[in-house]
């Protein structure tokens, strides 16, 4: 997942454009929860503005090393007690967090929202990955986590037993593009596993992070074991790299680089969700409206700043008249705002950077020869990060959208002469995050997304349904990132597996080699011959 590099927090340039209401929360919330962050006193301060108006909403302190130095010894002093509790009493706090969540909704969206500029339909994807995240490893960890018997090469005379032991203070840093998810639902993961987290929320998006976290504390977390220290990458980061027992990450590939650099000379495990060119195949035989809409929300959900949105869509050249005309006609329609409610189905990029970016993959492809189908064009009336959703055809090699992630509400439409060049195109990039085949044919469809190389890939469907496959491990291929969150992969890469083995006093006696070894040899030999036939 690409979002503004998590080694660097750029204050956002802009000027305020008017809305029809206040921004919501207030300076009074964003006040009382930056209070919570886990700095010295006295920090210098850093302006959150809203990607919606321009307007500052709050202020972070700039933290340095020594608060990371101060967090994780912190975190690591309560996360000894925490690891002491069984397995189901902190799996009761994800269950008690769900409903909290759930019943305290508004106001996370109004949060993610006002920090990260999407509309409200979306940020509201966010409040149904925490219930579910949360019930999810809530249900799986004490079965999981359950010390577990295996089998050995003396049945019945040696006895051993697999367990599941922390791995002590996670590091998370996360990007601003999902400021709950990202934030929040790898530590549940990591907190119900018996860790304690130490957190450095992207600077431009800390707010949701301190509420989530205060919500669970109100639902039995205990103080201090999660701690949360805004500031730059390039000082607060490091210090989270070079301190913590494991490190999630989620941002660009060229940094996920440098942290698995980092990680392997300390010889600790990471986890790193990183960049994509995601890609979509649609087949002749596919209902067109169903393709276009799904298409659009794969496209263009979260303003296109989304690691798993689809950026290259590949349509069989039978049909790519009909699907560029009817896809660029629903895009066209698609309703943008700022307003703090549900309406709008676009809302803004998250800063000047990602506007920039957008712009200059638009201008350097249309240079070149592409042709704008819909959109194209800023709209800084309705707020300075506003851009219309924007389809690109005649797209070339040479262009610079051909294969830099945008990370942004725009997509290119390639025609097709055959499933295998479809396939060969869509492999063509250093990435595989996640891909899309819409076909009216489910079982050819499952053929061909077999044949992608992504770590989610979805039929009929261009991002949710692997996403939603909460029991599956979702990640990436090649340069799209290393380990996996969901599923069982997700708990367990935060705990270290250690195995306790017993030997009997018949298995003692039946090892001893006695003076010259052969008495040993001959008992082994036939307890292996014996063996072979016992059931396993």
């Amino acid at each position: 997942m690409t979002a503004t590099d998590a080694r660097i927090d750029a204050p956002a340039e802009a000027a305020p454009a008017a809305t029809a209401a206040p921004l919501r929360p207030g300076r009074a919330e964003t006040d009382r929860l930056a209070a919570r962050i886990d700095v010295a006193p006295g920090r210098e301060t850093r302006a959150v503005t809203s990607p919606l108006t321009g307007e500052v909403i709050g202020e972070v302190p700039i933290g340095t090393a020594e608060d990371v130095a101060a967090a994780v010894a912190e975190s690591r002093r309560v996360q000894k007690r925490w690891a002491q509790l069984p397995t189901k009493a902190r799996a009761a706090v994800l269950l008690r967090y769900h409903d909290l969540v759930l019943d305290h909704q508004d106001e996370l969206l109004d949060l993610i929202q006002a920090e990260n500029g999407k509309a409200r339909v979306w940020a509201f994807e966010e409040i149904l990955d925490q219930a579910v995240t949360a019930r999810y490893y809530a249900r799986l960890a004490p079965r999981a986590l359950k010390p577990t018997t295996r089998l050995t090469a003396l049945p019945g005379l040696v006895t051993a037993k697999e367990h599941h032991v922390p791995k002590g203070v996670v590091g998370v840093i996360s990007p601003w593009n999902y400021p709950l998810v990202l934030a929040v639902s790898d530590a549940l993961a990591a907190l119900v596993a018996g860790n304690g987290i130490v957190i450095k929320p992207d600077s431009q998006t800390p707010f949701t992070a301190l509420r989530a976290f205060e919500l669970l504390e109100e639902a039995g977390l205990p103080h201090g074991l999660v701690q949360i220290v805004t500031g730059p990458g390039t000082e607060v980061g490091q210090a989270i790299i070079a301190s913590t027992d494991y490190l999630m990450f989620t941002g660009s590939t060229e940094t996920g680089r440098t942290i698995g650099g980092q990680a392997g000379n300390r010889l600790v495990g990471f986890s790193a969700e990183l960049g994509g060119k995601n890609a979509m195949v649609v087949t002749s035989d596919v209902d067109l409206d169903r393709a276009v809409e799904g298409a659009t929300t794969g496209c263009f959900a979260n303003t296109g700043q989304l690691c798993i949105s689809i950026e290259r869509i590949y349509v069989d050249q039978a049909i790519a008249k009909p699907f560029t005309d009817r896809f660029g006609a629903r895009v066209a329609a698609l309703k943008l705002g700022a307003e703090q409610e549900y309406g709008p189905e676009v809302g803004a990029l998250a800063s000047a950077a990602q506007l920039e970016k957008v712009q200059a993959h638009v201008d350097d492809a249309v240079a070149k020869g592409a042709r704008v189908v819909a959109g194209g064009t800023a709209r800084p009336e309705l707020g300075p990060f506003f851009y219309e959703p924007t389809v690109l055809a005649d797209v070339t090699p040479d262009m610079d959208v051909y294969r830099e992630e945008t990370f942004g509400p725009l997509v290119a439409i390639y025609p097709y002469a055959s499933v295998d060049d479809a396939v060969e195109a869509v492999n063509d990039t250093e990435y595989g995050l996640n891909a899309s085949v819409y076909c009216g044919d489910v079982k050819k469809g499952t053929r061909i997304a077999e044949r992608l190389m992504a770590g989610t890939v979805n039929v009929n469907d261009g991002y949710s349904s692997g996403w939603a496959s909460i029991d599956a491990p979702m990640g990436g291929m090649k340069q799209s990132g290393v380990g996996r969150r969901h599923g069982r992969d997700g708990l367990l890469k935060y705990t270290e597996s250690q195995t306790v083995a017993v030997r009997s006093a018949l298995a003692a006696k039946l090892q001893d080699p006695g003076d010259d070894g052969a008495g040993y040899a001959k008992r082994f030999t036939s307890i292996l011959r014996l063996a072979k036939h016992l059931p396993r």
